[in-house]
């Protein structure tokens, strides 16, 4: 995959929008380049923090997905929920890793604030049902994991409030919308995002609509959890919609493209407990059949721009340290 991150072709406003070949890279000032707002380390230093942390969760959860009695911070069942929470935290792993190539804020938000909504309904779901966590279990893993994961989710939510808003203050600006995102391709995030957001709100008010709106069994719990995930990933859409630009849809495209992926690998190994001839079943199916072609195809439209960008003899600025 080309056009990720630093590679992606993003420039600083200098009133000329039209002009991306190399006489217009001659062109832009010093001053230019060090208007574009630059990702900070203190956020760089916590993404990398959540990389670690999303990888550890991959393993425990979409590796050992039946073994969550003595591995995770709460016992799991069925596996398929496991599975699919896994499957989350892997594209959550991929959206940080992707975002951390970013030098321009700009270019990383999106999988910064998706971050910081997980992490805040996750908080909120422990609290909430803390009651069915390993705070006392025998096992010394299980119990480690659960006051592990309180630990996190109660740092992390909080340092990406406040790093958000700090960013937001930084001197600089983002740069120019260059490449709009094709209209078919945001109907559909939006029609995909809407039926997330919708589902994910009505199971976190309420997880048991569980029954008539998923198509396995949830407990409160991982009604709360997988509505997480749900909700988090339709403010990706939304947010990819605010934005309007392909070089900024980049992380979010890869991370879409491998939830799905994962997701349907998880049917295949745990596919048996759903009921999928059910209105919540068949709604699921087409969903995620549908995200991995969407997300493939915005993968394809980031790295084609950025191509033909680096053919006609564009600099990404983005990726030029401020002065």
């Amino acid at each position: 995959m080309t056009g990720i991150g630093a590679e992606a072709d993003v420039q600083a406003d200098n009133g000329d929008t039209g002009n991306t070949g190399a006489a217009g890279t001659a062109d832009r000032t010093p001053r230019d380049r060090a208007e574009v707002r630059q990702l900070s380390p203190a956020i760089r230093g916590l993404l990398v923090g959540f990389v670690l942390l999303t990888a550890l969760a991959t393993n425990q959860l979409y590796v050992l997905s039946a073994h969550t009695d003595a591995y995770f911070a709460w016992t799991i069942k069925p596996p398929l929920t496991a599975a699919f929470l896994g499957a989350g935290y892997a594209a959550g792993l991929v959206l940080v890793l992707l975002g951390l190539r970013a030098h321009a804020w700009v270019e990383a938000r999106i999988s910064v604030v998706t971050v910081g909504v997980f992490s805040t309904l996750t908080l909120l779901a422990t609290v909430l049902h803390r009651d069915r966590f390993h705070f006392s279990a025998d096992g010394s893993i299980a119990r480690f994991a659960a006051w592990f994961w309180l630990g996190i989710y109660i740092v992390v939510p909080l340092a990406l409030a406040v790093l958000i808003v700090l960013h937001q203050r930084r001197p600089g600006v983002d740069p120019p919308r260059r490449d709009p995102i094709p209209l078919w391709l945001a109907g559909a995030f939006t029609l995909q995002g809407l039926i997330m957001l919708v589902v994910g709100v009505t199971l976190y008010v309420a997880p048991s609509t569980a029954r008539t709106l998923w198509p396995w069994p949830l407990t409160p719990l991982t009604a709360r959890a997988v509505s997480a995930w749900l909700i988090a990933f339709g403010v990706a859409a939304v947010l990819t919609l605010i934005e309007r630009d392909l070089s900024r849809l980049t992380a979010g495209a890869v991370a879409y493209t491998v939830f799905g992926v994962l997701e349907l690998l998880a049917l295949l190994r745990y596919g048996d407990v759903g009921r999928w001839d059910s209105p919540a079943g068949i709604v699921y199916l087409v969903v995620l059949i549908s995200v991995v072609p969407v997300g493939a195809i915005g993968c394809w439209l980031v790295a084609d721009r950025a191509r033909r960008r680096r053919a006609a003899g564009a600099t990404p600025v983005a990726a030029t340290p401020a002065d």
